[in-house]
Protein backbone atom coordinates (compact mmCIF):
# COMPACT_ATOMS: atom_id res chain seq x y z
CA UNK A 1 0.00 0.00 0.00
CA UNK A 2 1.38 3.39 -0.98
CA UNK A 3 1.46 5.67 2.08
CA UNK A 4 3.16 8.58 0.33
CA UNK A 5 1.74 11.93 1.35
CA UNK A 6 1.01 14.36 -1.47
CA UNK A 7 1.95 17.91 -0.43
CA UNK A 8 -0.28 20.54 -2.13
CA UNK A 9 1.87 23.03 -4.03
CA UNK A 10 0.83 26.45 -5.29
CA UNK A 11 0.81 26.78 -9.06
CA UNK A 12 1.85 30.04 -10.64
CA UNK A 13 4.82 32.21 -11.65
CA UNK A 14 7.81 32.40 -9.33
CA UNK A 15 7.28 35.68 -7.42
CA UNK A 16 10.98 35.89 -6.58
CA UNK A 17 11.91 35.92 -10.26
CA UNK A 18 9.17 38.47 -10.97
CA UNK A 19 10.60 40.70 -8.22
CA UNK A 20 14.10 40.35 -9.68
CA UNK A 21 12.86 41.20 -13.17
CA UNK A 22 10.93 44.20 -11.81
CA UNK A 23 14.07 45.43 -10.03
CA UNK A 24 16.32 44.96 -13.08
CA UNK A 25 13.97 46.69 -15.51
CA UNK A 26 13.39 49.62 -13.16
CA UNK A 27 17.07 50.13 -12.33
CA UNK A 28 18.28 49.73 -15.91
CA UNK A 29 15.71 52.32 -16.92
CA UNK A 30 17.09 54.71 -14.31
CA UNK A 31 20.71 54.38 -15.44
CA UNK A 32 20.76 56.90 -18.34
CA UNK A 33 18.89 59.55 -16.37
CA UNK A 34 21.12 59.52 -13.28
CA UNK A 35 24.61 60.79 -12.51
CA UNK A 36 25.85 57.19 -12.90
CA UNK A 37 25.65 57.76 -16.67
CA UNK A 38 26.50 61.41 -17.23
CA UNK A 39 25.31 64.87 -16.32
CA UNK A 40 22.77 66.33 -16.44
CA UNK A 41 20.39 63.91 -14.73
CA UNK A 42 16.58 63.77 -14.45
CA UNK A 43 15.53 67.03 -12.73
CA UNK A 44 13.58 66.87 -9.48
CA UNK A 45 10.43 68.86 -8.74
CA UNK A 46 12.47 71.35 -6.70
CA UNK A 47 14.34 72.49 -9.84
CA UNK A 48 13.55 75.70 -11.68
CA UNK A 49 11.06 75.38 -14.55
CA UNK A 50 13.78 76.42 -17.01
CA UNK A 51 16.01 73.54 -15.86
CA UNK A 52 13.18 71.00 -16.20
CA UNK A 53 12.17 72.25 -19.65
CA UNK A 54 15.75 72.33 -20.91
CA UNK A 55 16.43 68.77 -19.78
CA UNK A 56 13.45 67.15 -21.48
CA UNK A 57 13.80 69.24 -24.62
CA UNK A 58 17.48 68.27 -24.91
CA UNK A 59 17.54 64.72 -23.52
CA UNK A 60 14.15 63.32 -24.40
CA UNK A 61 15.70 60.08 -25.69
CA UNK A 62 17.13 59.29 -22.25
CA UNK A 63 13.81 60.03 -20.59
CA UNK A 64 11.93 57.88 -23.11
CA UNK A 65 14.26 54.93 -22.49
CA UNK A 66 13.62 55.30 -18.76
CA UNK A 67 9.83 55.42 -18.93
CA UNK A 68 9.57 52.53 -21.41
CA UNK A 69 11.53 50.19 -19.12
CA UNK A 70 9.67 51.39 -16.04
CA UNK A 71 6.37 50.72 -17.78
CA UNK A 72 7.53 47.14 -18.38
CA UNK A 73 8.73 46.86 -14.80
CA UNK A 74 5.23 47.61 -13.54
CA UNK A 75 3.83 44.63 -15.46
CA UNK A 76 6.18 42.45 -13.41
CA UNK A 77 5.08 44.14 -10.18
CA UNK A 78 1.42 43.55 -11.05
CA UNK A 79 2.11 39.86 -11.68
CA UNK A 80 4.08 39.69 -8.42
CA UNK A 81 1.14 41.16 -6.51
CA UNK A 82 -1.38 38.76 -8.03
CA UNK A 83 0.88 35.75 -7.45
CA UNK A 84 1.76 36.58 -3.83
CA UNK A 85 -1.87 37.25 -2.87
CA UNK A 86 -2.93 34.04 -4.60
CA UNK A 87 -0.24 32.14 -2.69
CA UNK A 88 -1.32 33.63 0.64
CA UNK A 89 -4.88 32.48 -0.07
CA UNK A 90 -3.55 29.04 -1.03
CA UNK A 91 -1.67 28.87 2.27
CA UNK A 92 -4.89 29.54 4.15
CA UNK A 93 -4.97 33.34 4.62
CA UNK A 94 -8.50 34.67 5.00
CA UNK A 95 -7.74 38.05 6.61
CA UNK A 96 -8.34 41.46 5.07
CA UNK A 97 -4.58 41.96 4.75
CA UNK A 98 -4.46 39.99 1.51
CA UNK A 99 -7.05 42.27 -0.11
CA UNK A 100 -5.26 45.36 1.21
CA UNK A 101 -2.09 44.04 -0.42
CA UNK A 102 -3.94 43.35 -3.68
CA UNK A 103 -5.48 46.84 -3.69
CA UNK A 104 -2.12 48.47 -2.92
CA UNK A 105 -0.17 46.52 -5.52
CA UNK A 106 -2.65 47.09 -8.33
CA UNK A 107 -2.93 50.79 -7.42
CA UNK A 108 0.87 51.13 -7.63
CA UNK A 109 0.73 49.68 -11.12
CA UNK A 110 -2.23 51.83 -12.21
CA UNK A 111 -0.64 55.04 -10.90
CA UNK A 112 2.70 54.20 -12.47
CA UNK A 113 1.10 53.36 -15.82
CA UNK A 114 -0.69 56.72 -15.76
CA UNK A 115 2.48 58.53 -14.68
CA UNK A 116 4.63 57.03 -17.45
CA UNK A 117 1.95 57.83 -20.02
CA UNK A 118 1.90 61.45 -18.81
CA UNK A 119 5.68 61.59 -19.27
CA UNK A 120 5.43 59.91 -22.68
CA UNK A 121 2.85 62.48 -23.78
CA UNK A 122 5.10 65.26 -22.50
CA UNK A 123 7.90 64.11 -24.80
CA UNK A 124 5.83 64.10 -27.99
CA UNK A 125 7.11 66.65 -30.59
CA UNK A 126 3.86 68.68 -30.70
CA UNK A 127 3.88 68.98 -26.89
CA UNK A 128 7.51 69.40 -25.82
CA UNK A 129 7.66 72.96 -27.14
CA UNK A 130 4.73 74.14 -25.01
CA UNK A 131 6.28 75.02 -21.66
CA UNK A 132 3.00 75.23 -19.73
CA UNK A 133 1.81 71.81 -20.90
CA UNK A 134 5.22 70.25 -20.32
CA UNK A 135 5.32 71.49 -16.73
CA UNK A 136 1.77 70.33 -16.05
CA UNK A 137 2.49 66.83 -17.37
CA UNK A 138 5.83 66.73 -15.52
CA UNK A 139 4.25 67.47 -12.15
CA UNK A 140 1.39 65.05 -12.87
CA UNK A 141 3.92 62.34 -13.72
CA UNK A 142 5.88 63.09 -10.57
CA UNK A 143 2.78 62.94 -8.39
CA UNK A 144 1.67 59.61 -9.83
CA UNK A 145 5.17 58.12 -9.73
CA UNK A 146 6.15 59.69 -6.39
CA UNK A 147 3.55 59.64 -3.59
CA UNK A 148 1.27 57.83 -6.07
CA UNK A 149 3.81 55.01 -5.93
CA UNK A 150 4.98 55.02 -2.33
CA UNK A 151 1.60 55.25 -0.57
CA UNK A 152 -0.01 52.22 -2.27
CA UNK A 153 3.30 50.36 -2.16
CA UNK A 154 3.15 50.80 1.61
CA UNK A 155 -0.29 49.14 1.55
CA UNK A 156 1.04 46.21 -0.49
CA UNK A 157 3.96 45.75 1.89
CA UNK A 158 1.82 46.14 5.02
CA UNK A 159 -0.86 43.73 3.80
CA UNK A 160 1.65 40.98 3.05
CA UNK A 161 3.78 41.60 6.15
CA UNK A 162 0.93 41.58 8.66
CA UNK A 163 -0.69 38.50 7.11
CA UNK A 164 2.64 36.66 7.01
CA UNK A 165 3.36 37.65 10.63
CA UNK A 166 0.11 36.14 11.94
CA UNK A 167 0.64 32.96 9.93
CA UNK A 168 4.40 32.75 10.64
CA UNK A 169 5.20 32.46 6.94
CA UNK A 170 8.26 34.72 6.75
CA UNK A 171 11.35 35.41 8.88
CA UNK A 172 10.90 38.10 11.51
CA UNK A 173 13.47 40.40 9.90
CA UNK A 174 11.51 40.42 6.63
CA UNK A 175 8.29 41.27 8.49
CA UNK A 176 9.88 44.04 10.60
CA UNK A 177 11.67 45.43 7.55
CA UNK A 178 8.37 45.42 5.68
CA UNK A 179 6.50 47.21 8.45
CA UNK A 180 9.15 49.96 8.57
CA UNK A 181 8.84 50.43 4.80
CA UNK A 182 5.05 50.42 5.05
CA UNK A 183 5.07 53.21 7.65
CA UNK A 184 7.43 55.27 5.48
CA UNK A 185 5.14 54.69 2.51
CA UNK A 186 2.01 55.83 4.31
CA UNK A 187 3.76 58.91 5.68
CA UNK A 188 4.99 59.87 2.21
CA UNK A 189 1.63 61.42 1.30
CA UNK A 190 2.70 64.33 3.49
CA UNK A 191 5.31 65.15 0.85
CA UNK A 192 2.53 66.75 -1.19
CA UNK A 193 2.28 69.48 1.44
CA UNK A 194 5.83 69.32 2.83
CA UNK A 195 8.28 68.91 -0.09
CA UNK A 196 11.26 68.26 2.20
CA UNK A 197 9.76 64.85 3.02
CA UNK A 198 10.56 63.69 -0.50
CA UNK A 199 13.22 61.36 0.95
CA UNK A 200 10.42 59.04 2.08
CA UNK A 201 9.66 58.10 -1.53
CA UNK A 202 13.10 56.62 -2.42
CA UNK A 203 13.21 55.17 1.10
CA UNK A 204 10.24 53.00 0.11
CA UNK A 205 11.28 52.41 -3.50
CA UNK A 206 14.88 51.21 -3.26
CA UNK A 207 14.91 49.16 -0.02
CA UNK A 208 11.57 47.90 -1.31
CA UNK A 209 13.43 45.98 -4.01
CA UNK A 210 15.14 43.92 -1.31
CA UNK A 211 11.86 43.28 0.49
CA UNK A 212 10.04 42.20 -2.68
CA UNK A 213 12.80 39.79 -3.70
CA UNK A 214 13.04 38.36 -0.17
CA UNK A 215 9.28 37.76 0.03
CA UNK A 216 9.20 36.32 -3.46
CA UNK A 217 11.77 33.64 -2.66
CA UNK A 218 10.97 33.03 1.02
CA UNK A 219 7.17 32.78 1.00
CA UNK A 220 6.32 29.07 1.26
CA UNK A 221 5.05 27.42 -1.90
CA UNK A 222 3.52 24.34 -0.28
CA UNK A 223 0.97 23.81 2.46
CA UNK A 224 1.93 21.62 5.38
CA UNK A 225 1.02 18.05 4.71
CA UNK A 226 -1.62 16.55 7.02
CA UNK A 227 -0.38 14.11 9.62
CA UNK A 228 -0.84 10.45 8.67
CA UNK A 229 -3.51 8.61 10.58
Amino acid sequence: MNNAVVVPTHKGPNPGMLAVLYTLLFCIGLYPVTMLYKMPYWPGPWEQASTILSYFQSYGDRALFCIVLQFGAMVCLGLFTATVVSRLHFLGARAAGTYIALFGGFLVVADSFAGTMAMWAMLRPPVIGDSAVVMALYYLGFGLGGPGFSVPMGLLIAGVSVTAAFMKLLPKWVIVFGLVLAVAGELSWLQLAFPKLIFLIPLVRFPGFIWLISVGFMLPKSRKAPLAA
